[in-house]
């Protein structure tokens, strides 16, 4: 997801990229003598955001405010495509017409990146009410020919139209008005997650943005930061706080709460790294980064901890959650949803 003025998003159905770190670190191919100089690429006025690597050809696409560049696997600057600024209204709701875009996404050409054309402006193809960069994240998941599109966002008191979780269709034509439908939708049930009207009427500014998504073996992970409900007063315009989703409560220091988690990272541990975690090197690590309190998300507290964990802790605690479900202990429920906790109910016949 590319940031810019009125939030759009880049997307190929054909090739899975993956967005990884801004920052990246290149190591030249050794042949025995003294590597090559660094190459450098640095539009002139507008920072970069985002980055993927084809993982066939080693093409890197860099993305910017406005802006996708192209460049080599040398980083030499092959192409550029301006997706911005777009006519847009982050007060508006999404229109029946073609007058602004309002979340809607376009699609570009990997070799080229010549646009080859927009969704219909179909409900289900609005995919962001926000223009506030690192808020949205989403994970695409290719089993075999099919695609889908596993997307979590702001709804920005738009629940009608964007709800905050949800998987949708990529299809090979970008112009099938089945592209972004939902994976499944029926009379009764659909394959999405919007948070609750009686959760918005007590919580009229409540919302859950989501700082990173990864999937790891049969499953799809976000890391979210939501209002905490249960510290929060129910009036919109009174003092709220945050909390992380997910993972669990940090403590860094004595009487210090990390609990603001700003940004994240799932790759493989080093030997070292392994070794000192006592795990495989083929074991998924979740680096994760938190800022200290839980009101101020826009702007935390500089003092910040590092923590990572493997997937196979966060495993575990989903297990034993389930687990504790069946054994009739806690209730069904987030503390977002409003008067739906439902307490489990034993499953064991004695």
């Amino acid at each position: 997801m590319w940031p810019q003025q009125g939030p759009q998003c880049i997307i190929s159905p054909r090739t899975v990229m993956l967005l990884g770190l801004l920052t990246i670190c290149i190591s030249p191919h050794l042949s025995g003598g003294a590597p090559e100089p660094f190459k450098s690429f640095l539009p002139p006025e507008w920072g970069l955001t985002h980055l993927a690597i084809h993982n066939k050809t080693g093409d890197v696409y860099v993305g910017a405010v406005n802006r996708i560049y192209k460049l080599s696997s040398n980083l030499i600057k092959l192409r550029s495509h301006e997706t911005g600024p777009v006519v847009d209204n982050k007060k508006c709701h999404p229109p029946p017409t073609v007058n602004t875009s309002q979340g809607i996404c376009q699609f570009l050409r990997l070799d080229n990146l010549f646009k080859l054309g927009e969704p219909q402006h179909r409900k289900e193809h609005y995919l962001s009410s926000v223009v506030e960069s690192g808020t949205m994240s989403g994970v695409i998941i290719s089993e075999g020919h099919i695609s889908k599109l596993f997307i979590g966002t702001p709804i920005d008191g738009k629940s009608e139209y964007f709800p905050t979780l949800s998987s949708r269709k990529l299809m090979a034509n970008e112009e099938d008005a089945d592209m972004f439908s939902f994976v499944h939708q029926d009379e009764f049930v659909s394959s999405q997650l919007k948070i609750p009207s009686d959760t918005l009427s007590k919580f009229p500014a409540f919302d859950i943005y989501y700082i990173y998504s990864f999937s790891s073996e049969q499953f799809v992970y976000y890391l979210t930061l939501q209002w905490d409900t249960q510290l929060t007063s129910p009036d919109a315009s009174g003092e709220h706080f945050f909390t992380s989703k997910i993972v669990l409560f940090l403590r860094g220091v004595p009487n210090r709460m990390y609990r603001l988690i700003q940004d994240a990272y799932l790759s493989k541990p080093g030997r070292q790294l392994a070794n000192s975690l006592g795990v495989s090197e083929q074991e998924d690590i979740l680096f994760t980064v938190f800022s200290q309190g839980q009101k101020n998300r826009a702007k935390p507290p500089k003092e910040s901890a590092l923590c990572l964990f493997t997937l196979t802790e966060i495993k575990e605690k989903i297990k034993e959650r389930i687990q504790s479900c069946y054994r009739g202990e806690g209730r069904l429920s987030l503390p977002w949803l409003l008067n739906k906790e439902l307490p489990f109910i034993n499953s064991v016949s004695l």
